[in-house]
C-alpha cells in the first residue's frame, strides 16, 4: 500500500536489544492533502533504513508500507510498518495524490462532467413559469 503527503511531525527513536542485536525505531506522521485531510502515523524499523530514507519535517513524502496487527491482553492494536520511503517533488504532489472517482454499488467508477467541457448540469432542473397567479404552488 502506499499513502502520499507531508511530514508534519517526528517522534523520537527508540532502540533497543533484542537476541538478534540492537534495534532502532523511529515513528513519523504524514498528513494527506485530500478535500479531507488524513493523517497517519508510521514507523520505519531498523538504522539502515533511517540513515538511507532520512525523513525530515516538512518534507513530501510516498510511504511504502504494510499494515499488520496483533492482540495485546484481549485488545488488538494495528501497525504501519515503512518498508519504503521516497521524497517527492512538492508540485507533482497532485498527480499520485488526486482523488479517485467514487466506486458504486456494483464496482464500476461514477465519471462526473467536465466543467470545461460544457458538460456541468445544475443539482435541481430550472423552475418552469407557472400558467396563472396561482398562490397554491405546492404540488400537492
Amino acid at each position: 500500500m502506499e499513502l502520499q503527503g507531508k511530514v508534519i511531525a517526528e517522534m523520537p527513536e527508540k532502540s533497543g536489544t533484542s537476541a538478534r542485536g540492537e534495534w532502532k525505531v523511529k515513528e513519523y506522521v504524514i498528513e494527506t492533502h485530500d478535500q479531507y485531510p488524513r493523517k497517519m502515523v508510521f514507523s520505519v524499523f531498523g538504522e539502515d533504513r533511517l540513515q538511507r530514507f532520512n525523513v525530515q519535517v516538512g518534507q513530501e513524502v510516498l510511504v511504502s508500507f504494510d499494515i499488520d496487527a496483533h492482540e495485546y491482553n484481549g485488545r488488538w492494536f494495528n501497525s504501519i510498518r515503512a518498508f519504503y520511503v521516497r521524497q517527492v517533488d512538492p508540485a507533482t504532489y497532485g498527480v499520485q495524490g488526486a482523488p479517485v472517482p467514487p466506486v458504486t454499488s456494483d464496482n464500476t467508477t461514477t465519471q462526473q462532467a467536465d466543467p470545461q467541457q460544457g458538460g456541468a448540469q445544475a443539482p435541481f432542473p430550472p423552475q418552469s413559469e407557472t400558467a396563472g397567479d396561482n398562490a397554491d404552488d405546492l404540488p400537492f
